[in-house]
C-alpha cells in the first residue's frame, strides 16, 4: 500500500497533521516577486509545488535548510518550492524584501522561489492565501493558518493536494513521501 490517507484528526508523528484531498487550483493567481515583478501562478503548470508562508525570526525558521534540500534534490524533478514572508505571527518576519533576501541567502542559501511578504490570515489574506484559506474554495485542507511554516502541496495539474501544519518538516517520511507520489504522475 502507498501512502497511507490521512484526514484531518489523524496524528502523524508527535502532533504533526497531514490533510490530503483535492483543492482549489491555484494557478488562475498571480501573486508578487520579492522583487516587485507580477508572477502568474500558470507559469508553474505541470510542476509540483510546495507552498510555504515563511519567517525568518520563528522558532520554525530551520526549517529553511530542509526546504532547501527539497529543492536541491528534486528540482531536476519538476519540484517548486514557493516561499511567501508572513509577518502575521509575532511579527516574525519584521525586515524588507531586501533584508529577507540577504537573511535566506546568508544563513540558508535558499535558491527556491520567494515571493513578496503576504498576510495569510482572513481578512487580510492576500489572493492565493484567501483561496488557499478558504473552506468553500479549498474545502478540508481550507481553515486559519495557525503560524508560519505552514506548507500546502500542489500536483501537477494545479490543485492542493495536502497541508501540512507547522510542526511537520519538510524532510518529514509523510510529507515527502507524498511529493515523490505527485512528481512521478506525469
Amino acid at each position: 500500500m502507498g501512502l497511507p490517507q490521512l484526514l484531518w484528526g489523524r496524528l502523524t508523528g508527535s502532533g504533526k497533521k497531514l490533510r490530503q484531498g483535492l483543492g482549489v487550483d491555484i494557478l488562475r493567481r498571480t501573486v508578487s516577486s520579492i522583487e516587485g515583478e507580477e508572477v502568474d501562478l500558470a507559469e508553474y503548470k505541470d510542476k509540483v509545488l510546495l507552498i510555504v508562508n515563511v519567517a525568518s525570526k520563528c522558532g520554525f525558521t530551520p526549517q529553511y535548510k530542509a526546504l532547501e534540500a527539497l529543492h536541491e534534490k528534486y528540482n531536476h524533478e519538476g519540484l517548486r518550492i514557493l516561499g511567501f514572508p508572513c509577518n502575521d505571527f509575532g511579527s516574525q518576519e519584521p525586515g524588507s524584501h531586501d533584508e529577507i533576501k540577504a537573511f535566506c541567502a546568508a544563513t540558508y542559501r535558499v535558491g527556491f522561489d520567494l515571493f513578496a511578504k503576504t498576510s495569510v490570515k482572513d481578512p487580510r489574506a492576500e489572493s492565493l492565501y484567501g483561496s488557499l484559506i478558504s473552506r468553500e474554495e479549498n474545502g478540508n485542507l481550507g481553515g486559519a493558518i495557525t503560524w508560519n511554516f505552514t506548507k500546502f502541496v500542489v500536483g501537477r495539474n494545479g490543485r492542493v493536494v495536502a497541508r501540512a501544519e507547522p510542526p511537520m518538516r519538510p524532510d518529514d517520511p509523510l510529507l515527502v513521501g507524498l511529493v515523490q507520489e505527485e512528481l512521478a504522475k506525469k
